[in-house]
């Protein structure tokens, strides 16, 4: 196993951006010492040391290890040295069990403890300090997260906490206009990849209670996330040539442009270091490659990749159900990721509209302006429902699907996802019928909507429901007309967060809808509990369909 990580070490080179080269990783701080660690199991949670805070000089820590460790006359214990050194960081949500026994009471406590002041920034901490106050999620994820916390601000805005919603909308700002993207979380090993970009539907949320002005606030913003996520260069999917943003030709020789996933890096996870070294370790066993093998490399770009969706890990990802080491993220074009891409360029167009109205005139960043001026917003949504049928929509199934960039064909593996197209108000209205028997048949559960239709041990695949994908659906079917289904829903998901706070005290990350009598599982942490897009999407539902106790 070590032979391996020194492999690793001595042949990869990690490639940020400018920005990102003056944030220093743990890694890149602790050198030999965060490998030791990572290795050594001293704790259960791989994310435990790179969030540990340093209680002197980095630099310091790092040369007494050293002479420590070479001076065999020294009975030395490496958790004790950590513990002398660091302050370990405690679960997030210590404060999360309440004496409530109605569960919105619950959560109007729970938004104090989840929040977190301004930050102040500490030599040798992963921690990116934010300017203004956040929620984060709870339990391991003790920094803001991208995507949650935009269900995390539905619930927000029940709460009338229409200050934090605005704060965390800044702090969305700040990371884009400081790094050029919003990363996954603020940790300086997030910094790689971010996370589906979810903040063009922040500011919509942000502009329902503050006015249309906001879009004019963000705009330059908006611009910046756009450009990030249409970054291709061309037709190769190489590492070197392109990243989120692909053009290639399809099956019909006709050009397409589609967007994926994407980690800059191709090391392991620093959060998720042991884990990912034994997923190489079996895949270097499996396919008899060498350590330093380029296959390698890809591995780790796929799963990063990966964690950039959000959905780590899910058969969603695979060549194989049920293996890991296939994984193959960066060939596919994902179907939830091109409907918040179609959202973003949606949200410009919404910008130049209240540019209009208050009389100002600033042009659009030279990207965003040639794109507005190929389409009008109408035929813009006119030619994206019939991309999203051509690329996504599987006939053979009647569901919508990702799209393999690699075999250029629709892929068969049905997951929750198929329904952001329905969020977005993408999908053609003739196929409607099939696509909610489908819904029905496979994805309900007495618990509400499961991920997947595999069950794989994967955390985001069969039997989990997952609180993000529970809202796309229900806003999706309530978008068509399905009201009844959509309530119903609700009512069974609402009615599984609520049997599992009055047996717990707490509210969960993501549930078991299939068996409701126990606990969702899976993945490489254990279950969390606190918890933010829980809380948010619980407190949304409860007001939208009155499910109050």
């Amino acid at each position: 196993m070590r032979s391996l990580v020194l492999a690793l070490l001595s042949y990869l080179t990690p490639v940020f951006s400018a920005a990102q080269q003056t944030v220093q990783t743990p890694d890149e701080i602790y050198e030999e010492l965060f490998v030791d660690v990572q290795l050594s199991k001293i704790f259960s949670d791989s994310k435990t040391f790179v969030d540990c805070i340093p209680k002197k000089d980095p630099k310091q820590i790092l040369t007494e290890y050293r002479k420590i460790k070479s001076n065999p006359a020294i009975r030395f214990d490496l958790r004790t040295f950590i513990e002398a050194n660091f302050i370990m960081p405690g679960a997030a949500s210590d404060t999360s069990k309440t004496k409530h026994k109605n569960v919105v009471a619950h959560i109007e406590e729970l938004w104090e403890a989840l929040q977190r002041k301004k930050d102040t920034i500490i030599e040798g901490s992963s921690l990116i300090p934010l300017p203004h106050p956040y929620i984060i999620p709870g339990g391991r994820f003790r920094e803001i997260y991208y995507w949650d916390s935009y269900f995390t601000m539905l619930g927000l805005k029940v709460s009338k906490r229409y200050d934090l919603i605005e704060n965390m909308v800044k702090n969305f700002a700040y990371l884009i206009d400081e790094y050029g993207h919003i990363p996954n979380g603020n940790r300086s090993y997030y910094l790689s990849r971010s996370q589906p970009p979810f903040f063009s539907l922040m500011v919509e949320l942000l502009a329902s209670v503050k006015g249309e002005k906001v879009y004019l606030q963000f705009a330059s913003v908006l611009e910046k996330e756009w450009k990030y996520w249409n970054d291709g260069r061309g037709l190769d999917i190489g590492f070197n040539n392109s990243k989120t943003s692909l053009n290639f030709l399809d099956a019909n020789k006709k050009q397409v442009q589609v967007n994926r996933y994407w980690d800059d890096l191709s090391i392991p996870r620093q959060e998720s270091y042991l884990e990912d070294i034994e997923t190489a370790s079996h895949f270097s066993n499996k396919f008899k490659v060498g350590l330093n093998d380029s296959l390698i490399r890809e591995l780790y770009k796929n799963l990063r990749s990966a964690a950039a969706s959000g959905w780590d890990f899910s058969s969603r990802w695979f060549r194989q159900p049920n293996d890991l080491s296939s994984i193959q993220t960066l060939n596919i074009a994902a179907v939830d990721l091109n409907g918040l891409l179609y959202h973003i360029q949606t949200s410009l167009f919404q910008v130049e509209k209240v540019k209009r109205k208050e009389k100002i005139i600033r042009a659009p960043a030279v990207e965003v302006e040639r794109m507005m001026n190929l389409y009008s917003e109408a035929v813009y949504k006119q030619n994206s429902v019939k991309k999203f049928r051509k690329l996504f929509f599987n006939e053979k199934l009647g569901w919508y699907c990702d799209y393999n960039i690699k075999s250029k064909q629709v892929m068969d593996n049905p997951t929750l996802a198929g329904m952001f197209p329905l969020f977005f108000k993408l999908a053609d209205k003739k196929d409607l019928p099939r696509i909610v028997e489908f819904l029905k048949k496979n994805f309900l559960k007495d618990g509400g909507l499961v991920t997947s239709l595999h069950t794989t041990g994967q955390q985001w695949d069969a039997p989990n429901g997952w609180p993000p994908l529970q809202w796309i659906a229900i806003v999706g079917l309530e978008n068509y007309g399905y009201h009844e289904l959509a309530k119903e829903i609700a009512r069974r998901w609402v009615t599984l967060n609520k049997k599992v706070f009055k047996d717990t005290g707490k509210l969960m990350e993501k549930y078991d809808v299939v068996n409701t009598n126990l606990a969702a599982g899976g993945g490489e942490y254990p279950a969390q509990d606190g918890f933010g897009w829980t809380n948010g999407v619980l407190l949304a539902l409860i007001e939208k369909y009155g499910l109050k106790d």
